[in-house]
């Protein structure tokens, strides 16, 4: 390992105090918090606890650790996202399990989860559609929230719905049905009373592909055709049939197409259509109501 304690001065080095000092200086250009990774990093190969690594920073670590350590440091030197590297990501009230399958939830993605909880109605059996789930990330949420939903939560990804599935067992969340499928179609003959999506609506060649970490996720799940509105597009035009009369559609999007959304939902017979804010002021999702021309039958 490439080091940058004294010459000589092995035992130290090979400390957690050591090792937690030198890592941090590894991460100084990689990370905004360079000190709290290293922590999180030796602790992923030693099984350590925060509080154990500050109260025995004399302790020797094993050269297997100390190994996987050297791996997992020369990965997120090429850009390889912390999550991955530590294979758990923070989403609402959950760790979830990622890998390079589905995204990494974002933080603002848990503006969908607000906004459901607050328009919908707690006490009632409601049907959820969660479409595109990758991790799970807004269907478990929601599911430990009102445990009185039945959520259905789809992907085209085979391996993102075997992910979303651990990861809804790994957080006790039971009233979750997985079905594979593209949009819609995994879920024909259904009617929902809200419909939740955060599809792709990154552009091909945005400039944003190149971060090695963005580029380390999956394209199908980032980039979408048509200056990356074609799934938001195609969401919007089949959701009325979907959608019991009075249901609620929710979209996330990047903070230049909520314009554009809210236009595509008015043309589409959407009424009160709203777009919300996320904690940096920017334009993250809009809602709208659905057609009262959609199915009679109530889905709940």
């Amino acid at each position: 390992m490439n080091y940058t304690t004294p010459p000589g001065d092995s035992a130290y080095a090979d400390s957690i105090n050591g090792l937690i000092e030198n890592t941090t200086a590894r991460l100084e250009t990689t990370s905004d918090a360079p000190r709290l990774e290293a922590f999180r990093l030796l602790a992923s190969v030693t099984g350590m606890t925060t509080t154990h690594m500050i109260a025995h920073g004399d302790q020797a670590v094993d050269q297997a650790s100390r190994s996987r350590l050297e791996t997992l440091l020369e990965r997120r030197a090429r850009g390889a996202p912390l999550a991955y590297l530590l294979g758990d990501a923070g989403f609402w009230r959950q760790t979830l399990t990622v890998n390079r399958h589905v995204l990494i939830p974002r933080p603002e993605t848990e503006l969908l989860v607000e906004t459901a909880l607050a328009r919908l109605a707690a006490d009632q059996p409601l049907r959820i559609a969660d479409l595109g789930t990758g991790s799970g990330a807004i269907a478990i949420a929601l599911a430990h929230e009102r445990p009185s939903w039945q959520i259905t939560a789809t992907d085209i990804s085979s391996h993102a719905v075997e992910t979303a599935r651990h990861n809804a067992s790994r957080n006790n969340a039971s009233n979750i049905e997985f079905v594979i499928g593209d949009w819609f179609d995994a879920v024909a003959g259904q009617q929902f009373n809200a419909v939740i999506a955060n599809p792709p609506y990154v552009a091909p060649g945005d400039p944003h592909l190149t971060d090695p970490a963005v580029a380390a996720e999956p394209d199908q799940a980032l980039i979408a055709a048509d200056s990356g509105n074609a799934a938001l597009t195609q969401i919007i035009a089949t959701a009325p049939n979907a959608l019991a009369p009075g249901g609620l559609l929710m979209l996330e999007h990047a903070p230049w197409q909520a314009e554009g959304v809210g236009t595509a939902l008015q043309r589409g017979g959407f009424t009160q259509v709203e777009t919300k804010a996320d904690l940096t002021d920017r334009k993250r999702a809009t809602l709208a109501i659905a057609p009262a021309d959609g199915f009679a039958a109530d889905p709940s």
